[in-house]
């Protein structure tokens, strides 16, 4: 059986990228397959205006660009991906974010989820919630954390850390 890596791509596309190279370089050095997932939130906090979207037939053509620009990110990753020799697919959500990672995961069948974490602890954690934190504490599989405050450094520096399910 070959292994599975769930990749959870967001909107910021500095941590997209290191997320996705993070990824793509375990699966070419395990030999996995890569599935990525955009997931269009239906948070009010992640995303005020998407409900908005999807429940008003005038905003359609609004509706219709913000799930292509999703879609366009996942295909230009994974043929990144699938040229550099990596079996990969792609699936853009609508939903919770935290809760479709973790039901793509399952039904998938991931080993590890690789995603991005954007470094808020305390408050900010708390009042904006985590996507990251849910997955690491919901997720089937272990999960890859590339924390994203870490991104910024001039040398590329990553923080990262693997949970496993409790």
């Amino acid at each position: 059986m070959s292994q599975k890596i769930l990749v959870a791509i967001d909107g910021d596309n500095k941590i997209n990228r290191h997320v996705f190279q993070e990824a793509l370089e375990l699966a070419k050095v395990t030999g996995a397959s890569l599935k990525l997932l955009h997931v269009l939130s239906v948070d009010e906090k992640d995303n005020p205006n998407i409900l908005t979207l999807i429940n008003t037939p005038e905003n359609k053509k609004q509706w219709e660009e913000v799930e292509k620009v999703g879609r366009e990110l996942l295909q230009s990753l994974a043929e990144l991906a699938i040229d550099a020799g990596v079996p990969t697919e792609y699936y853009q959500g609508l939903g919770r974010p935290g809760y479709i990672i973790c039901d793509t995961a399952k039904t998938w069948g991931a080993e590890l989820i690789v995603v991005g974490r954007r470094g808020f602890s305390g408050l900010s954690e708390l009042l904006l919630g985590s996507v990251s934190n849910y997955v690491a504490h919901y997720a089937p599989c272990s999960v890859l954390l590339v924390r994203g405050s870490a991104l910024s450094h001039k040398n590329d520096v990553r923080e990262s850390r693997v949970a496993t399910p409790v």
